[in-house]
């Protein structure tokens, strides 16, 4: 326990630096020679940098929640340009790509090479989180290294493989690790504290394993060539018995109000070790869409996910548009007169980094039910997943709120019930993962009516990212022309 707790503090130390080498952290320099360290140091490290990936400042969360514009910048602040801009390059939010492959993938790699018997719990964890990690990099670029990647210096300029053929054996990969979990013998080593998602609990590793299923079958769902498949996936999932996830996912090594040691989101957003609010906390505040959108549907999840004015000027809550260049002169759009990131998504230094959300597992069930992809009432799961939401964010009883005859709030006010799954799971997911959000947007085009912003040149938000200069420079012979990101989209979106 006090190694766990020593490479832990290592860990604390290269989050504040937050360099993408970090080599001097690696627990493995070779993941195809792992032979330093045991597993029970390797998987914190490989989960904490899962948390970073998603929750760290410009990496997925907050990609997601800008160009959904879910979140707009405060006056005085030039911070998000290029995000109002949509100027997406080799350089827009490349850290995504490369801390990736770069850092979480290459730990969940040097796990998943652990041989022996004894480790086999563990290498089927690394197999599962290494699909989640792919699933988001296929939603982000399309065609991806996979099958080549992460051999380090034997294949340091690996290919592109298709996105849809990733995306086929990402659910080999899932089917397999749980076989694996199954088969463990007795020899095999059960993690306990060193797994700061699960605490060692297996099943509950089998049930993250079929949301991820789940996630990658419901993406594919509008592509009539897919039908048969996800029928007989989505059968194999619910005879295999374990479920779904029952609670919100979340890494947790013991995060502290210690400089270096704050939950990557509220250090990036929240307050400083002194008390002080993160000049991020001050630039980033709410848009006037999604206030008034919250408002629209008397949703009291507002008071969670977004604040009250330190000093208003006016009732209520209060957005500003994306990509204003000329504030008011009254300097009434300045941190203190408008609403920042709310007490639900940004609690404490210690607050849990969010994987996957029950609320998300519940909408992704509804929406399967809907389409009859699976068994199950999709009102009843849809009204679980509102539940889950106003658990997540500590905003009371959710009933009243779902019984409501306003089109997609209500399930029988609402006319296309896929819309009001989508609508909602945007409203759930606001803050926390803006990313999945995104991707969702770009599959089902709801919200219908989110806007672009405005010093927007496009009709709409990008569809993907570009692949960033450290592939244009190292890999260019292996590397797909880059892509129209506005009108090339990823081949569930075709």
């Amino acid at each position: 326990m006090k190694r766990i707790k020593n490479i832990i503090t290592v860990l604390f130390v290269s989050i504040g630096l937050f360099s993408c080498s970090d080599s001097y952290l690696d627990v493995n320099e070779d993941p195809n020679n792992p032979t330093e360290v045991g597993a029970e140091l390797m998987l914190p490290v490989a989960q904490v940098y899962s948390a970073n990936t998603q929750f760290a400042n410009r990496y997925t969360n907050t990609l997601g929640n800008m160009l959904m514009y879910n979140w707009s910048q405060s006056d005085g602040f030039s911070w998000y340009y290029d995000e109002f801009e949509y100027q997406v390059n080799a350089t827009f939010y490349d850290r995504i790509f490369d801390y990736s492959y770069g850092n979480t993938l290459k730990q969940y790699q040097a796990l998943a090479n652990l041989e022996g018997a004894e480790n086999a719990n563990y290498v089927a964890i690394a197999e599962i989180m290494k699909a989640f990690h792919m699933q988001i990099l296929v939603d982000a670029y399309g065609d991806v290294p996979y099958s080549e990647a992460l051999q380090r210096g034997d294949n340091p300029t690996p290919g592109y493989d298709d996105a849809e053929t990733i995306y086929d054996d990402l659910i080999v990969k899932l089917t397999n690790a749980i076989a694996m979990i199954n088969n463990a013998d007795e020899t095999a080593v059960i993690p306990g504290e060193d797994d700061i998602m699960f605490g060692g609990n297996m099943t509950s590793w089998k049930q993250f394993a079929n949301t991820v299923k789940l996630r990658i079958l419901v993406r594919q769902s509008g592509m009539a060539s897919k039908q048969a498949y996800i029928t007989t996936e989505m059968n194999a999932i619910m005879n295999e018995g374990s479920g779904f996830i029952t609670n919100n996912v979340a890494v947790n090594p013991g995060y502290l109000n210690e400089e270096g040691k704050q939950s990557p989101f509220y250090a990036a957003y929240g307050l400083t070790v002194a008390g002080e609010t993160q000049n991020n906390g001050q630039a980033t505040c709410a848009s006037d869409y999604v206030v008034q959108k919250l408002i629209n549907f008397n949703d009291p999840r507002i008071d969670r996910l977004y604040t009250l004015p330190v000093e208003p000027l006016t009732i209520g809550h209060v957005g500003i548009p994306q990509g204003v260049l000329n504030y008011p002169a009254d300097d009434s759009w300045e941190p203190e007169h408008v609403s920042l990131l709310g007490p639900g998504v940004l609690s404490s230094p210690q607050q849990d980094a969010t994987i996957f959300t029950l609320d998300e597992a519940l909408f992704l069930q509804a929406e399967a039910a809907q389409r009859n992809l699976m068994t199950g009432d999709a009102q009843s799961l849809y009204e679980s997943a509102i539940t889950a939401s106003f658990n997540f964010l500590g905003a009371g009883d959710a009933s009243a709120y779902y019984s409501q005859s306003i089109e997609n709030v209500g399930w029988n006010a609402s006319s296309d019930k896929i819309e009001a799954i989508i609508t909602q799971k945007w409203i759930a997911l606001n803050g926390t993962n803006g990313f999945e959000s995104w991707i969702e947007y770009n599959r089902t085009g709801f919200p219908s009516d989110v806007p672009v912003s405005m010093l927007a040149t496009t009709p709409d938000r990008p569809v993907r990212l570009a692949y960033p200069n450290s592939e244009v420079t190292s890999n260019s012979g292996n590397l797909p022309n880059q892509p129209d990101v506005f009108n090339t989209k990823i081949f569930w979106a075709n």
